[in-house]
């Protein structure tokens, strides 16, 4: 993988910069749910690939934030693994540094999607009372950000608790024509604008039992549609 040359390290948002002409590699080389024969088009990002990066984000929050305790707020729910593994790297990291980062783990719910499609309807659960967050150094978890309008607002909606500082942490950034120029601070990869699913991203809540990131194929959203 290192030597593909769809795919390179960019400076300009941190992340791993994925291509558009990267075609993904073919589903014969990996283990998947056999339910999902026929439901998806290719492994976009392996497991391990997924695994490896986020154990390098883990490094560079421990470098911006270790001096400061921090409130961790998952975005769910397709941010859940996400979360879980880059919290377990970080602990890991403090039980074998001297700089130990204390943290608390929030959730909140967002629901923007229709089927395949991002919509103006931004739906957040649980955040009704985020009073915890006053004066406190905030780490947003997110898997995916693609148009920013989403985080935007949920940022918008997080300084109104007056926190003392806010960090986001997203796996995926799409590349988008409408985006509004929102990027997380801690990039895991920069991807085209493709629907991808696994690793807890769903479809119409199927798909989260995926190890790896897939992009699903048409036969997949017309048989999860709704």
């Amino acid at each position: 993988m290192a030597g593909c040359p769809v795919i390179k390290a960019e400076v300009k948002c941190g992340g791993i910069v994925i291509k558009d002409e990267w075609p993904g590699y073919h589903l014969d080389l990996f283990t998947y749910p056999a339910h999902y024969s026929g439901d998806l088009e290719c492994v976009y990002l392996p497991h391990g690939i997924i695994m490896d990066r986020t154990e390098r984000l883990a490094r560079n929050i421990m470098d911006d934030l270790g001096a400061h305790d921090i409130v961790v707020l998952c975005v769910l729910k397709g941010g859940y693994q996400f979360c879980a593994d880059l919290v377990e790297c970080i602990k890991a990291l403090s039980r074998n540094s001297d700089t130990s980062l204390l943290m608390r783990v929030d959730f909140i719910r967002l629901k923007s999607y229709l089927n395949d499609k991002s919509t103006e309807d931004l739906h957040i659960v649980g955040a009704e009372d985020l009073s915890v967050l006053r004066g406190k150094n905030v780490l947003i978890v997110e898997a995916i950000v693609d148009t920013g309008k989403t985080m935007s607002a949920l940022l918008k909606h997080v300084e109104t608790f007056r926190p003392k500082m806010v960090k986001v942490a997203g796996l995926l950034v799409k590349r988008v024509e409408d985006g509004v120029g929102i990027l997380p601070d801690y990039v895991g990869f920069e991807i085209p604008n493709r629907f991808v699913v696994g690793y807890a991203l769903d479809y119409n809540e199927y798909f989260r039992d995926l190890n790896h990131i897939c992009v699903i194929s048409e036969r997949g959203k017309m048989k999860y549609r709704i």
